[in-house]
């Protein structure tokens, strides 16, 4: 698991840093992400892209890993804390949450949060 959580490392660290097609390449095309504003899932990547730039227009969130573990069915969990403030600097949420990411191939092809 060393392997991923390293991998996972550098995609929050890339996310917070905004670097979006960085992101995007560590992807599956078709990828389906957890829709953390409205709830349901988004499919492939061109929709987490549209996602993100929506979400970076109108909040700044930022998440730093805690810990990682494998689940019995080889997905990996990772412990975050999350700090949501809109664009004044204002924090809206400061909480941990739980991620949940399978890799197959060396790329996300599926992203859950689970809310404690």
């Amino acid at each position: 698991m060393s392997n991923e959580a390293g991998f996972l490392r550098n995609l929050y660290r890339d996310f917070n840093a905004r670097k979006i097609e960085t992101v995007l390449a560590a992807l599956h095309e078709d990828v389906l992400w957890a829709n953390g504003m409205e709830g349901g899932h988004l499919h492939g990547r061109e929709a987490v892209r549209a996602y993100w730039t929506r979400q970076w227009s109108t909040l700044d969130p930022r998440v730093e890993p805690l810990a990682f573990a494998q689940t019995p069915d080889r997905a990996i969990r990772v412990e975050v804390h999350q700090t949501v403030r809109d664009l004044e600097g204002n924090v809206l949420r400061d909480a941990t949450v739980w991620h949940l990411f399978r890799i197959e191939d060396g790329l996300v092809c599926r992203f859950d949060i689970l809310e404690s």
